[in-house]
């Protein structure tokens, strides 16, 4: 097997564990006072995956490949860590408001500071990079198609179910917060 293909498998093994990391550290501290997902987490978890199964399916395939291999495998290699920088300085912003769970904790303030001054999810943002990066990496095109249509299709519900909830939770104050940002791309959308 091709080491640059093993170096993006263990890649995302990592990533994988990173984020269940993420997903225990704080959990004590915090007292949930509501939460409403809609299934949006595992409909994300779902597209995800698909993404990784069309993508690494593409990626191992000639059809499709883009030249040369070295300078995708970088390009990727460059986003993944774009999209882990933004995903952590996002993350740390949140603080202890951070779930994975479309939740209000009790005294539950709304981040408007770091990344969050100019877009709402900066947390997806760079999980999108990460995703990107991945499929780029294998320097496929099909691969990159694999990687984004499902996992977008999924953040693109998240967002919207995300937004619906914190806009009952925290009325006119996130109505405001909206008008002044942009979702996921600053200036853009």
């Amino acid at each position: 097997m091709n080491t640059k293909i093993i170096i993006i498998i263990a890649f995302s093994y990592l990533y994988i564990f990173f984020e269940i990391l993420l997903s225990r550290i704080g959990k004590k501290d915090r007292i949930i006072e509501k939460t409403s997902d809609k299934g949006s987490f595992w409909v994300l978890v779902l597209a995800i995956a698909i993404g990784y199964a069309v993508s690494f399916k593409m990626g191992a395939s000639p059809t499709g490949r883009m030249a040369p291999w070295n300078t995708f495998f970088a390009a990727g290699v460059f986003l993944v860590m774009i999209g882990l920088y933004i995903r952590i300085k996002s993350i740390l912003a949140l603080k202890q408001q951070f779930t994975y769970n479309v939740t209000k904790l009790t005294n539950h303030e709304l981040v408007e500071t770091g990344w969050y001054k100019q877009i709402r999810h900066p947390g997806y943002l760079g999980q999108l990079f990460i995703f990107l990066g991945i499929a780029t990496s294998m320097s496929n095109w099909l691969s990159i198609l694999g990687m984004m249509l499902p996992v977008l299709a999924g953040f693109i519900y998240r967002i919207s179910v995300e937004e619906k909830f914190m806009k009952e939770q925290l009325g006119q104050k996130y109505a405001d917060y909206k008008k002044r940002t942009k979702r996921l791309i600053p200036w853009v959308y």
